[in-house]
């Protein structure tokens, strides 16, 4: 397919994507942060059950399309054989941290924006300057020649079926699949082995659409996108890309190059990504359910103590999400879909993160 159709195609299947993403996470209110609060304060895993459905999907899904349609997961960010472990952990808790104050992570502000949150708007402004800033500003250098310094060289690709051939090359299908299957079939009988908190039909339903729909962003980008020999560079390439690799849902980066293309659209350098793309998918996506099922409604902030908690929560993110590759969709859905080290120690860090801020609040160390 022509270069050129696919500068419109991928990005238009990317929209399509965060659409159904969008309405789906709108009406199942399906939310990391609130899983893990939901556990923490009262017990109840219903939430985090509903999150690890679409987890185990997205990775049984991605590993198929890996193994069968020949994407290269590999080429991904989050595969890469050098483990920056300082970076994932650090920028795994602040953003932890920050979601917790900012009353969700960026897919879930994302989503809250589609139903009328002025909050959520000035979150996700917030995320995405604190993001640039730390991708190509102020807080770069720290980034660059600091955390990520400190890393460990694997040699090959941290994720686990290339881990685990070792030394013999690039895993075989019986390995990918097998390590899919034991992860991803293992986190489906957790999440529903017992009656106790299991979530309701419809949203294990919407959570399994949710995970294909993760494996889909794989196969627009990594199978659609891809083009063997590029006319111009003669080299392979993916289309439309933000990273200029494979890659699928994640919200910290998008909402940078969403501002770029805002503040600098006559840049003839700068095109519609398929991340831009799902970012303004999963918006209208919300917005359009929150329309239908009534639960649309403008929200602003109760205080001035709000506000900063806020502004706070979106400046961490958009600091940790670029350190760690990733945030709770970027790396908690995605980059556990390649079943990647670091997609592991950054969800580690996530959780912990927002368990220690949930318990400080309880404490009254944010105020009211």
């Amino acid at each position: 397919m022509p270069v050129d159709t696919l500068n419109w195609l991928v990005p238009l299947a990317g929209a399509v994507l965060g659409a159904v993403f969008g309405a789906i996470t709108q009406r199942t209110g399906l939310c990391s942060m609130g899983g893990i609060a939901d556990a923490v304060g009262f017990g109840d895993t219903q939430r985090l059950r509903t999150w690890g459905v679409a987890t185990a999907v997205a990775v049984l899904g991605t590993q198929a399309l890996a193994a069968t349609r020949g994407v290269d997961l590999g080429a991904s960010l989050y595969t890469g054989a050098r483990w920056t472990w300082l970076s994932h952990a650090l920028g795994g808790a602040a953003f932890g941290v920050g979601m917790t104050l900012a009353s969700g992570c960026g897919s879930r502000n994302a989503v809250r924006l589609g139903a009328g949150s002025l909050k959520a708007l000035v979150v996700l402004l917030v995320l995405g300057l604190s993001a640039w800033m730390t991708l190509k500003g102020a807080l770069a250098p720290l980034r660059v020649h600091g955390l990520d310094t400190v890393a460990v060289e694997l040699g090959r690709a941290q994720d686990l079926p290339t881990l685990f051939a070792g030394a013999a090359g690039p895993p075989s299908v019986a390995w990918r699949l097998g390590l899919a299957v034991a992860f991803g079939g293992g986190l489906l009988a957790l999440c529903l082995g017992t009656r106790i908190h299991r979530p309701p039909t419809g949203h294990l339903v919407g959570a399994a659409i949710v995970g294909l729909v993760i494996a889909g962003g794989w196969w627009v980008t990594g199978d659609l996108g891809f083009v063997a020999e590029h006319p111009d560079t003669l080299a392979p390439a993916w289309v439309a890309t933000q990273s200029h690799r494979p890659e699928s849902f994640t919200f910290v980066a998008p909402v940078v190059g969403g501002l770029e293309l805002a503040l600098l659209w006559t840049d003839a350098s700068l095109h519609p990504t398929f991340g831009v793309a799902t970012l303004v998918g999963t918006v209208a996506g919300a917005a359009v359910m929150a329309r239908v099922d009534g639960s649309f409604h403008w929200q602003g902030f109760a205080d001035a103590g709000d506000l900063a908690r806020h502004l706070a929560g979106g400046a961490l993110m958009g600091f940790g999400g670029v350190c760690a590759l990733g945030c709770t969709t970027g790396q908690g859905l995605a980059g556990l879909s390649t079943l990647a080290l670091g997609a592991f120690e950054t969800v580690a860090a996530i959780a912990v993160g927002c368990v220690v801020t949930l318990k400080a609040i309880e404490r009254g160390a944010f105020g009211h």
